[in-house]
């Protein structure tokens, strides 16, 4: 096979500060950046073919980070917070019906009030064209692959793929060496389970004596509903049926402006069975009798999931390495309680530019910004995460009903007292080894779709735009395919048909012997073959630049 490498050297391009990933931590990175110093040279790295395209969320978004970082945003008529939260509710959910939480027992730090419902794709191209105004260069289709370090193992850069690289591995006719992108710093805001950031919290050990980092599974359809179902600013979250009380997860229905409603189910991957199909639970969701009349004459305009971080406090790691910086989704700054992470993605985003900034300012370059990893748990960010650390594991280890009851007490205590009776409780296993083998249950048999207000896999990604070249090496990456076959297969009765949301992976039989099939042109970028596989088998990496879903107003 031909080495690339030797094919062409890369051109690289010098900078102040090399920022990957046009999100809400990125651009609020580079935005702080170019405010504190016009003179400074920032790029920012994008994956997706536009900004905004990769980026799914709920989202209701505090505006305690948009607020520090343009305190005047209101008034640009541009903005994207056109809906306010003007109605907070809580269901709990049981087969033949619900029950509404009275909005007194629940602590203030779970209010909605003076928050926004947003589509948060629309606010990372709001916040791109503010930071190109500064004077940030933004190159959206280029995917970051590789980290580049000096002779000392300090981080230097970044570089972009190469493309034009044919499935077989070769160079085809249209090959293209990548880029290499270097600065004095490297921030890294690629949202959760960053391929980067993967490698450099293994690399660095940044993760040592910490709690491992923890993950759900969003999936989210945007709908566009008949006017008399719809409220603008209700926020409602529920959660039980259908999941039983083993399973953690619930689901959020925001009606946002133009008759707009996104609805979404969350399912935390800590989950013990291997038949538990997320998907599935999400399209069983909607027929709720509490649920299913807000869809009645709908029209459902977009669909898409991505893995959300649930570990919290304990689960950060040391966001400084030499060279750089860990920010946003790739560091693990979702409370998972409040369901709400671009906020504290945005002020981590700021956070790092400070230091990195007053770091240049020293004239220092590619050393370990230490005062950033000090700083962190006394800021905002801190005082949000600290409130909630103890909801994700009482929930694991007690099972919805008591770990609900018991985690909203402690929300209590500590939003009260400043304290937890439970003090700092430790999560336990990766949510790859919380998988029990399929002999140990049963089936579920889920219900087909209709087409209607339930939908199959195929359909539903039709809706997120994705596309992949198909002449491409597949960048879902199968490391022993043997134990595929042993394990996952054999062992835990094929999980990942269940567990991606994109009819990705199947199990089909040739000549009688199971065979392992990567559907990676279906591929929405969710990164749940990465955390949940039980073997820790499959490794996402990015495809060639560009490719993947096109979310609009997700």
């Amino acid at each position: 096979m031909t080495d690339v490498a030797e094919l062409a050297e890369r051109e690289s391009m010098e900078f102040d500060v090399v920022i990957v990933g046009a999100g809400p931590a990125g651009l609020s990175a580079a935005i702080r950046l170019k405010q504190i110093n016009p003179d400074l040279t920032v790029v920012v790295l994008e994956k997706g073919g536009e900004v905004g395209a990769h980026i799914l969320s709920g989202a209701v978004v505090d505006p305690i980070g948009i607020d520090k970082l343009i305190p005047d945003w209101r008034n640009d008529p541009d903005h994207p917070f056109k809906t306010p939260v003007t109605a907070d509710q809580f269901l709990v959910l049981g087969p033949a019906g619900s029950v509404r939480l009275p909005n007194f027992l629940m602590p203030p730090l779970m209010g909605n009030h003076g928050n926004y419902i947003v589509s948060l794709s629309n606010v990372a191209k709001w916040l791109a064209a503010r930071a190109e105004a500064l004077g940030v260069e933004i190159y959206p289709g280029f995917a970051a692959t590789e980290i580049l370090t000096n002779d000392e193992g300090a981080v230097i850069g970044v570089a972009t793929g190469d493309m034009g690289i044919e499935r077989n591995g070769e160079p085809g006719p249209n090959f293209a060496r990548g880029m290499a992108l270097l600065g004095k710093y490297v921030l890294i805001g690629e949202g959760v389970r960053g391929s980067l950031a993967k490698q450099l919290i293994s690399r660095f050990k940044l993760d040592q004596d910490r709690e491992p980092q923890k993950f759900g599974i969003g999936l989210k359809e945007l709908w566009q509903v008949k006017p008399e179902h719809h409220r603008p600013g209700l926020v409602q979250h529920s959660f039980g049926w259908p999941l039983g009380t083993k399973t953690g997860g619930g689901s959020f229905l925001y009606h946002l402006e133009d008759n707009q409603v996104a609805v979404g189910f969350v399912v935390h991957l800590n989950y013990k069975n291997p038949y538990v199909s997320p998907f599935e639970e999400f399209q069983r969701f909607k027929t709720h009798a509490a649920i299913a009349p807000v869809f009645e004459g709908g029209k459902r305009i977009g669909y898409g999931a991505r893995a959300i971080s649930e570990g919290g406090w304990q689960s950060v790691p040391n966001l400084a390495f030499p060279g750089g910086a860990l920010i946003g989704c790739s560091a693990g700054f979702v409370n998972v309680a409040r369901i709400k992470g671009s906020h504290n993605a945005m002020l981590s985003g700021i956070m790092a530019a400070e230091h990195v900034a007053d770091a240049i300012a020293e004239g220092r370059v590619q050393d370990t910004l230490a005062s950033y990893e000090a700083a962190w748990r006394s800021s905002e960010i801190g005082v949000d995460l600290k409130k909630v650390r103890n909801v994700k594991p009482l929930w694991s280890k007690l099972g919805t009903i008591g770990g609900v009851a018991l985690g909203g007490l402690d929300m209590w205590f500590n939003s009260l007292f400043g304290i937890s009776p439970f003090g700092t409780l430790k999560h336990g296993k990766t949510d790859a080894a919380s998988l029990e083998p399929a002999s140990q249950h049963k089936k579920i048999d889920y219900p087909r779709p209709d087409g209607v207000l339930t939908f199959d896999r195929l359909s539903s990604v039709f809706l997120s735009n994705t596309n992949h070249e198909e002449d491409q090496p597949v960048h879902l990456k199968v490391k022993d395919m043997a134990l595929q076959k042993a394990s996952e297969h054999d062992v835990y009765a094929g999980p990942s048909q269940r567990y991606c949301p994109a009819g990705v992976y199947e199990w089909v039989e040739t000549d009688g012997v199971p065979t392992f099939v990567i559907n990676a042109q279906n591929c929405v970028h969710c990164k749940t073959c990465d955390i949940k596989d039980p073997n820790q088998n499959i490794t996402w990496v990015p495809p060639q630049g560009g490719e993947g879903p096109v979310y609009t107003n997700m």
